[in-house]
């Protein structure tokens, strides 16, 4: 079975965690797959939104943890190796996307599997999607950048609670405190709902939605004189695209603005 499935339509990628024996969860050869197709994705211009899902009845419960202790007894180094070469390149690269990622989240999304659902720039969930942050669950700490959304997500404190805790949070606490962009009322409708979003933005200003994400992450991170410099910078940027030139023209004329995402 193909761990990684792929399916390109006008412009949305839709990724597919494709091991729903185990949930979606996170072996080896999935975790290399998804990585390097997220490069890929990146650098692809035809490429101007991403959605993430999983198949079966679960969007990811996590590092493949039968893999894990495999691995443990045999001494090998790869399951703590496992954070930098493959989560924390993943992390960066979803929240560093030049365009829009949607998580389609049909029910758990446990560990990293909820790590990866919180880097998108939106989820769509449905009646029985939930999260877990089960890493204190097996005496771990977080990653694939836990503690990096999270805050940003739900506050400090609502972080420190779901990540210490380890309870699960079900749709309609998770829509309630942030989780969750958008919770439709069956959970057979996510996918599509997901695709639907992603069509919207893939008919965007592509590059402004990159450089948006770009202010963004540097306002979080930095001062204000560090904002008012990426913004400025973003503008020089978008200001030379086409489809800036083309929907300002189109605007003035009272023209329906298409963009072509360059």
């Amino acid at each position: 079975m193909t761990v990684l499935l792929l399916d390109v339509v006008d412009g949305v990628a839709t990724v597919t965690l494709n091991r729903p024996e185990s949930l979606n969860s996170l072996s080896l050869e999935l975790k290399v797959a998804l990585r390097d197709t997220l490069d890929k994705l990146a650098d692809d211009p035809g490429i101007r939104a991403i959605v993430l899902t999983g198949s079966g009845r679960a969007f990811c419960v996590g590092q493949d943890l039968r893999e894990h202790t495999r691995l443990l007894a045999e001494g090998s180094p790869a399951p703590l190796s496992t954070v930098r070469e493959h989560y924390n390149p993943m992390a960066l690269r979803i929240a560093g996307m030049p365009k829009p990622v949607i998580a389609a989240v049909r029910g758990m999304a446990a560990g990293a599997g909820a790590g990866l659902a919180f880097l998108a720039d939106f989820r769509v969930g449905g009646p029985k999607t939930a999260f877990l942050m089960a890493f204190a669950n097996v005496g771990l700490a977080g990653d694939t950048a836990a503690s990096w959304t999270l805050p940003r997500l739900v506050g400090h404190a609502k972080a420190t609670e779901l990540l210490m805790l380890a309870e699960p949070i079900d749709a309609a606490e998770a829509a309630r405190i942030g989780l969750l962009t958008k919770l439709v009322d069956d959970d057979e409708d996510v996918l599509p709902a997901a695709q639907t979003l992603a069509a919207r933005l893939a008919a965007g200003p592509t590059i402004a939605y990159g450089q948006i994400k770009r202010e963004l992450m540097t306002a979080e991170a930095g001062s204000l004189a560090d904002a008012l410099e990426t913004e400025a910078d973003a503008q020089s940027i978008t200001g030379a695209t086409a489809d800036h030139a083309d929907s300002v023209a189109a605007f003035v004329a009272k023209q329906p603005l298409v963009f072509n995402g360059r």
